[in-house]
């Protein structure tokens, strides 16, 4: 057992990690990359998709037996957040699961999308674009803008973009954007590779941002929403995420 677990009783907490799902193979790949890295640190985590694929949460919840910590891999508070993963736990009849803050919105997710804008070939004086998932909920979208100064902070001002849900969409916020006379790059609000991030290359923009991916501050991160759980025998204090 990892040095960083501690026991309930007979039973050691068990950890899930759950995104939102894909029929990308790459996005996929991408989500068990992150589980993987996460695991090495804290032990075995668990996947499981609240859309498109499975296990579900509660597929994997029911299979527990002893104290669970939920990581939602969302990066905003949306209907998958605040219906779904409840109406899964309630599902499973787990009676000791511990659901904690959402990935994001985070400063490090915000480092990070700057760090992904100078890959794709971003300067300083290029107009950006944060391009999310969109969601119908306010308080997902009010999230998304929170991001978006919080990425404002590493590149000046950056404007938001929606590739499914809301208003206004990606290729709009671009043709905005483009319309100052500058260079416009797309910053990839989305966690994996998918159908989303494939059409954002069609947005206009003259570089387009990897999406978040693995990333060891992403890792970092995640594992300290693990740890964050009020579960008794959860992650001890991880000191050197601090």
């Amino acid at each position: 057992m990892d040095d960083g677990l501690r026991t309930c009783g007979s039973s050691a907490v068990e950890y899930v990690l759950v995104a939102h799902g894909t029929r990308s193979a790459a996005g996929v790949e991408n989500i068990a990359a992150l589980a993987e890295a996460v695991s090495l640190r804290i032990g075995a985590v668990r996947t499981a998709f609240v859309d498109v694929l499975g296990p579900t949460p509660s597929e994997v919840l029911s299979t527990i037996e002893g104290p669970a910590v939920l990581v939602p891999a969302f990066l905003a508070s949306g209907y998958h957040v605040h219906q779904d993963i409840p109406q899964h736990v309630e599902l499973s009849g787990h009676p000791n699961v511990a659901v904690t803050q959402t990935l994001g919105p985070d400063p490090v997710l915000a480092s990070v999308m700057a760090e992904r804008l100078r890959e794709a070939g971003w300067r300083h004086g290029d107009a950006v674009v944060l391009a999310a998932a969109g969601s119908s909920d306010p308080r997902a979208r009010h999230e998304v803008h929170t991001a978006a100064n919080m990425l404002a902070h590493h590149t000046g001002p950056v404007r938001v973009g929606y590739v499914a849900t809301g208003e206004p969409r990606v290729p709009d916020t671009v043709a905005a954007a483009r319309a100052t006379g500058r260079r416009v790059f797309i910053a990839s609000y989305l966690l994996a590779q998918g159908l989303f991030q494939e059409r954002l290359a069609a947005c206009g923009a003259d570089g387009v941002a990897r999406p978040l991916g693995v990333h060891p501050e992403i890792v970092n991160l995640l594992v300290r929403r693990f740890a964050s759980a009020a579960v008794p025998g959860a992650l001890e204090a991880v000191a050197d995420v601090a």
